[in-house]
C-alpha cells in the first residue's frame, strides 16, 4: 500500500506547476552573474575616465587656441607688429589662472621659405600640458605660421 501511496503523491505534483529555483539553477545564475559583473563594471568605470580626458583635452585646446589667437592679434597690432613676436614676449605659465593643472608655453622660430632656415616667417607653437584622470601628463601643441607680409 505504500507503493500506492507513492504513486498517487506523485500524480497529484506532477500536473502542478514549480514555482522558484531549484539550488542548481540558483548556483548557475550565482557563477554567471560573477563572471559577468566584473568586466561590465570596469568598462563603465573606463567610460567615465575617458569622458572626463576628452574634456580636459577640449579645454586644452581652446587654451592653446586661445594663445595662438593672441600671438596672431599682436602681428596684427600697430602697437606691436612683427618685431613683438618672439617667445620672450610670450612667457611659460605653469599655472594658468581658472584652469587648475594646466601649464602653457609658447615657442617661436625664424623660418624661411618652405619653413627651411631663413627668415620672413616664424613657426608658432603653442603646447598645454595637463594631468589626466589616471594621474599621468598630457600634452596638446597646435601651431601656425605668421609671416613678416602687410598688405
Amino acid at each position: 500500500m505504500s507503493a500506492a501511496c507513492d504513486r498517487s503523491a506523485w500524480a497529484r505534483t506532477s500536473g502542478r506547476r514549480q514555482r522558484g529555483l531549484t539550488l542548481i539553477e540558483g548556483l548557475i545564475a550565482i557563477v554567471v552573474l560573477s563572471v559577468a559583473m566584473p568586466p561590465m563594471i570596469v568598462a563603465i568605470s573606463n567610460a567615465g575616465v575617458r569622458r572626463a580626458s576628452q574634456a580636459l583635452a577640449l579645454r586644452a585646446r581652446w587654451l592653446a587656441a586661445e594663445r595662438l589667437e593672441t600671438v596672431l592679434a599682436d602681428r596684427h597690432s600697430a602697437a606691436r607688429g612683427w618685431s613683438f613676436i618672439t617667445t620672450s614676449n610670450y612667457p611659460a605659465e605653469s599655472s594658468i589662472a581658472g584652469f587648475a593643472g594646466f601649464s602653457r608655453t609658447t615657442t617661436i622660430s625664424d623660418r624661411g621659405p618652405g619653413l627651411g632656415a631663413g627668415t620672413g616667417y616664424r613657426l608658432v607653437s603653442v603646447s598645454v600640458t595637463f594631468a589626466d584622470p589616471l594621474g599621468g601628463s598630457e600634452a596638446l601643441t597646435m601651431s601656425t605660421v605668421v609671416s613678416d607680409y602687410t598688405p
